[in-house]
């Protein structure tokens, strides 16, 4: 099927998706998920091909996004039977507004309609996608990276047998098959058939979107992650938060790509960061992480002099830009000049510090003395997501079902017309 043929089908499964009633849309994320590990031996070898053609193409980082194993399939189908157990958003009442002539307005969540992902090579994308959006109420169209298509692709065609078995349209989940810029700019100008666009990946991908799409789009950030280190803070508690920050994932958008430290504190934490990250990696035999060191760090620790341009950097690697500031109005002001405003973190155990910190760093998801691999839908207890939005218009943070539904009023009455002054509201209610 072309594009266009993909998304009018789509279309077509908006009605029988809007009029499914909770028990329906739970049904069939269960057997979704249970047909996604009837299929594992099919996925796993769709994407043990996936991997092989991109090895030497793309770094070891990026195979590990790419590949897929039992334990992660498990994972995949965990986290739709998760969204089954969310409350419905669909149908919920926002706000009730009752009216001295007796009308009743009632600020409704109602489906988006089609929904449509631009992800690059993330297989996990497809299930959480087509998941959230199903509960949602919505159909989702899928393009993923060329990396991942054979995967994708076979994950797709298991979330379809699912749909197939609770009687819902199986084009309520589907995957182009075009994974050229072509197909994306495609989805970008679908004026009427796509209701809104999220795009998932890179800078160049996120800006493409933003420049070109004419369809409604909702800008997932890439993650420039800051953690700040206080002179006030527990330093073996963020030696701690920096490891996981840094290592626990580095492929990921809420990875630590930058470490500020206090001067007040440099020359006793540094060393220590250095041989966590470096030495005792070494010594494990893991993957050291490289470190980009500013002046100020530079004169206390070994690493790579850091460029103008490494602060800016999204390495999804084993990198760590770090720099020495003043105190934490400096950090405040350094992540203002280098942040993508999706997570950073201070550690500290001073309260005035964390909260002048809190208030004025203008980011998706701040932290105090935690690591921000925690900005996840799953970790929010939203179940999975459906990216992480930088915006602050409609979403902002993990996306999860309520961020999925748009809305509209619905007014009853018994006859009224509208005649004289309007007359002030008599009660308000937030749900």
């Amino acid at each position: 099927m072309t594009t266009q043929e993909i998304l009018q089908a789509a279309q077509a499964a908006r009605m029988p998706l809007a009029l499914a009633d909770t028990d329906t849309k739970n049904a069939a994320l269960e057997a979704m998920a249970v047909a996604l590990i009837a299929a594992s031996d099919t996925i796993l070898a769709a994407n043990r091909q996936d991997v092989e053609n991109a090895r030497g193409r793309v770094s070891d980082v990026m195979l590990d996004r790419l590949a897929l194993t039992r334990s992660r399939l498990t994972d995949m189908a965990k986290g739709m039977r998760e969204v089954a157990a969310l409350p419905d958003p669909v149908g919920d009442v926002l706000r009730k507004i009752v009216r001295p002539n007796g009308l009743v307005i009632e600020k409704t969540a109602v489906p988006m309609g089609v929904i449509a992902i631009i992800y690059e090579s993330r297989p996990n994308v497809t299930s959480d996608a087509a998941a959230l959006a199903l509960k949602a109420g919505s159909a989702c169209v899928l393009r993923c990276g060329r990396d991942a298509w054979a995967s994708c692709h076979a994950i797709v065609e298991a979330l379809r047998a699912g749909l197939r078995k609770a009687r819902l349209p199986e084009c309520a989940v589907s995957l182009l098959s075009d994974t050229s810029h072509a197909s994306a700019n495609e989805l970008m100008t679908a004026d009427g058939l796509v209701d809104l666009l999220i795009p998932r990946g890179g800078a160049g991908l996120i800006r493409a979107c933003v420049e070109n799409a004419t369809v409604p789009c909702i800008q997932t950030g890439t993650g420039i992650c800051h953690v700040y280190v206080d002179k006030a803070a527990d330093l073996a508690m963020a030696v701690n938060v920096v490891e996981n920050a840094k290592t626990s994932r580095p492929s990921v958008c809420n990875a630590e790509e930058a470490l500020l430290v206090h001067r007040d504190v440099a020359a006793e934490f540094l060393p220590m960061v250095a041989q966590r990250l470096v030495a005792d990696r070494i010594a494990a035999g893991l993957t050291p992480v490289e470190l980009h060191l500013d002046a100020q760090a530079a004169a206390i620790i070994d690493g790579v002099p850091a460029a103008a341009e490494d602060f800016d950097t999204e390495y999804l690697d084993y990198k760590l830009s770090v720099a020495v500031v003043e105190d934490v109005n400096a950090a405040i002001a350094h992540i203002a000049r280098h942040s993508t405003h999706h997570s950073e973190a201070i550690i500290t155990a001073d309260a005035a510090a964390a909260q002048r910190f809190t208030a004025c760093v203008d980011s998706a998801a701040v932290y105090v003395n935690a690591s921000t691999r925690f900005t996840d839908g799953g970790e929010f207890g939203l179940g999975c997501e459906m990216g992480i939005s930088t915006q602050k218009l409609h979403a902002r943070g993990p996306m999860g079902l309520a961020e999925l539904c748009t809305y509209k009023y619905i007014i009853r009455g018994s006859g009224q017309i509208r005649g004289g002054a309007s007359a002030k509201m008599s009660c308000y209610t937030n749900k």
